[in-house]
């Protein structure tokens, strides 16, 4: 439905909704870049290859080994497959998705100075993908918790008059003034008392203790997510050859982040004693945002044969928006019949800009390549998420959302393997890739395991790739960050098939 007010909130205000909190910190702050066909078919093991467009984003120095300037582009395909458990309840969902997640190109120059010992610079502008967000999925249990306890932990000492509309107020007029002067949480305690969930110990305007119209026991619920949005990344890239085994690279990156997501519980109840028996309730959030980071590679022929690369990636800076709106609906008993309360105050809650620092990497790469024929490859990369930022952290919230941080999240490690053979124009390629969970506790996010295989063939002056790749990870979502704070683990398998074209400039 159309918003027709906009309302902006303090960032004091926020920390009842799933927005700037450790979840939400790590979502922005992790991601790969999803690459070209040739990249995927090695499971992105390619810091000390380089050649490949891909490759650029993850060691600057994979530029200065083109030989001759290169372009490509590449579509993707993504399917994912949730499997989800709540409360008894299993369920099933799927989606697909189509994406240009790749293209750029690299500008080789060769130093006409037979005397110097640069050999050659290269520049490049390339655009990956580094995650997609496009998710979708159900979850159906029986639950001992109510979403009322979500309204009750809100409105728990505060006054009735500070969570009530005053005589002749609209639902919006209410949402709006009682947001504006008091903030996120009291127009939550104002959702609940207005949809007849919150009952009043007394109706003075100085009251400020309130019981459940919901009665416990056994509550039906029906949990629906839906996110959409990106990661992206374009590298600004400057690479060199020095000597013959020595190849240097810089990027400078610009990133950009838009994510939107919904969700809608509805839970019903046939508790004896209950006044309400039915709830929806929907949340809507929509982020955006930019930032800056930049990345140093290196990449030395040890032999013929053996390659070393090492990169250090420097923590990506954002500033992010966010924007949230929500309504609520209620079925009630009221006379012996049964009651619908809607409300919708059609407001969009406006956040202020905030800043997300995320940590550092370091990868280090090694590689054996077999003259024409082939090769193999190895990344490991190591990445400590436990320093991930909420900024200013001279704000008392961000502070403890920081603390929560670095108490939940550990640095982890990306193992990445791959291998290419080439038959005559055939290139036939796989890897496999493990990534650790960020957290401890190794179930809020679970370990990652994929596999890639892949096909190439080389026309001369075009090439043209094709990879699917697949992995799969476990993780727990929790419906709300406080009442209703039961989580549903989801089991997610992703599957990718890529397309590349590329070709000499």
């Amino acid at each position: 439905m159309k918003k027709i007010i906009f309302l902006f909130i303090g960032i004091m205000s926020m920390y009842t909704i799933n927005a700037q909190d450790i979840n939400d910190a790590l979502r922005y702050s992790n991601g790969e870049v999803i690459g070209s066909a040739r990249y995927r078919a090695l499971s992105g093991a390619f810091g000390a290859l380089g050649g490949d467009l891909s490759a650029i984003s993850v060691n600057p120095a994979g530029s200065a080994i083109f030989t001759n300037s290169f372009a490509s582009v590449s579509l993707n395909t993504r399917d994912v497959d949730n499997e989800t458990a709540f409360f008894g309840g299993l369920n099933s969902s799927s989606n697909s998705d189509l994406s240009l997640n790749q293209g750029g190109g690299v500008f080789v120059f060769r130093n006409r100075n037979a005397n110097s010992l640069w050999k050659k610079f290269a520049l490049s502008v390339a655009y990956d993908n580094t995650k997609n967000y496009d998710d979708t999925w159900r979850s159906r249990g029986v639950n001992s918790s109510s979403i009322d306890q979500y309204f009750l932990n809100n409105a728990q000492g505060l006054q009735l008059g500070d969570i009530s509309a005053f005589p002749g107020e609209s639902v919006s007029e209410a949402y709006a003034s009682i947001g504006g002067a008091f903030g996120y949480i009291h127009q939550q305690a104002y959702l609940g008392f207005d949809s007849f969930i919150l009952e009043p110990d007394s109706f003075d305007d100085d009251n400020t203790g309130y019981t459940s119209n919901i009665v416990s026991g056994n509550f039906n619920q029906d949990y629906n997510y839906v996110a959409t949005g990106y990661n992206g990344k374009i590298a600004f890239n400057i690479g060199a050859q020095y000597g013959d085994d020595l190849y240097l690279g810089l990027n400078l990156n610009s990133h950009f982040v838009n994510y939107e997501r919904s969700t809608f519980l509805y839970e019903q109840n046939n508790n004896a004693g209950s006044i309400v028996n039915q709830v929806g309730f929907e949340n809507n959030i929509t982020t955006n945002g930019s930032g800056f980071s930049f990345q140093l590679g290196t990449i030395y022929k040890l032999s013929n044969e053996f390659r070393v690369g090492f990169t250090y990636d420097s923590p990506t800076w954002m500033t992010i928006t966010e924007e949230t709106s929500q309504s609520l609906e209620t079925v009630r008993i009221d006379g012996g019949e049964n009651v619908l309360q809607i409300v919708n105050p059609q407001i969009l809650n406006l956040f202020p800009d905030y800043n997300l620092q995320s940590p550092g990497k370091v990868t280090g790469s090694i590689a054996y390549v077999f003259g024409k024929q082939g090769l193999l490859s190895f990344d490991y990369s190591r990445r400590d998420f436990s320093r991930i930022r909420l900024k200013p952290t001279s704000d008392s919230f961000f502070r403890a959302q920081n603390n929560i941080i670095s108490d939940a999240l550990i640095a982890a490690a990306t193992y990445k393997l791959g291998g290419e053979y080439k038959v005559n124009q055939f290139s036939f390629r796989g890897g496999y890739r493990f990534e650790e969970s960020p957290y401890k506790d190794g179930k809020t996010v679970g370990d990652l395991n994929g596999y890639s295989l892949g096909l190439g063939y080389n026309f001369g002056n075009t090439k043209l790739d094709l990879t699917y790749d697949a992995f799969n990870q476990t993780r727990e979502h929790q419906f709300y960050n406080t009442g209703l704070t039961d989580a549903v683990a989801i089991d997610a398998n992703n599957s990718n098939i890529t397309l590349t074209i590329g070709f000499q400039l």
